[in-house]
C-alpha cells in the first residue's frame, strides 16, 4: 500500500508540476500582438511612446514625412541604435492627407506664363509651408542657412524642412542674413 501511496503522490506532483508550466507560458504569450505604428500617420504622442524617441525626434519624423520604407528614418535623425529598437514597432503606410500648402498642391501656381513673371520672382511663386510645431525654424538644406518665421524664406525655397533651431545650429546650419546684410549688434 505504501508502495501505491508513493505512486499517486509522484504523479500528482508531476502533473502540478505541468499544469505550472503550462500556465506560465500561457501567461508569457501575448494574448494578441499589437498593431504596428505607421509613422506617416502618427501623432507626436504616438511617436514619442516609442523607446528611444523623445519630442524633438518626433518632430523632426514628422517634419520629414513620408518615409517609403522604416529604414528612411535615419535620414530624419534616428539614430541607428534607436532605428533597431523600434523596427519592430513601426510600419511605414500610406501618408497622412497632405495640407494644401504642400508642393504637389501648388503646382498650378507655378503654371503662370513665363513672360509674364520677372527672372528673379522664383522664391515669391512657392507656397509657402506651415511648420509642425510652433517656434521652429526653415533650414535650406542646400545652402545650409536657416531662416526665422517672418523672414521671407521661412518655409519657401525648394529643397528644406523644418526643425528646432538648436538641432539646426546642432547640424551645421547657420542663420541667414538680415535683408539688408547687415547684423544687428
Amino acid at each position: 500500500m505504501t508502495n501505491l501511496t508513493r505512486r499517486a503522490s509522484v504523479l500528482a506532483l508531476a502533473g502540478f508540476v505541468v499544469l505550472a508550466v503550462a500556465l506560465s507560458v500561457g501567461a508569457q504569450t501575448p494574448a494578441s500582438p499589437k498593431p504596428l505604428l505607421n509613422v506617416n500617420t502618427a501623432t507626436q504622442v504616438e511617436l514619442e511612446a516609442l523607446p528611444g524617441i523623445g519630442p524633438s525626434t518626433a518632430k523632426k519624423i514628422i517634419a520629414a514625412r513620408p518615409f517609403a520604407a522604416v529604414a528612411d528614418l535615419s535620414k530624419a535623425g534616428v539614430p541607428a541604435a534607436t532605428l533597431k529598437k523600434i523596427a519592430s514597432l513601426v510600419t511605414v503606410g500610406a501618408a497622412a492627407p497632405v495640407p494644401a500648402t504642400t508642393p504637389a498642391a501648388a503646382a498650378p501656381a507655378k503654371t503662370t506664363p513665363p513672360a509674364a513673371a520677372p527672372a528673379k520672382t522664383g522664391a515669391a511663386e512657392i507656397v509657402a509651408q506651415t511648420p509642425p510645431a510652433p517656434g521652429m525654424v526653415w533650414v535650406n538644406t542646400s545652402s545650409k542657412v536657416f531662416h526665422r518665421e517672418g523672414d521671407r524664406y521661412f518655409g519657401k525655397t525648394k529643397q528644406g524642412k523644418f526643425m528646432t533651431e538648436a538641432d539646426a545650429v546642432k547640424a551645421g546650419f547657420r542663420e541667414a542674413k538680415p535683408a539688408g546684410g547687415v547684423k544687428k549688434k
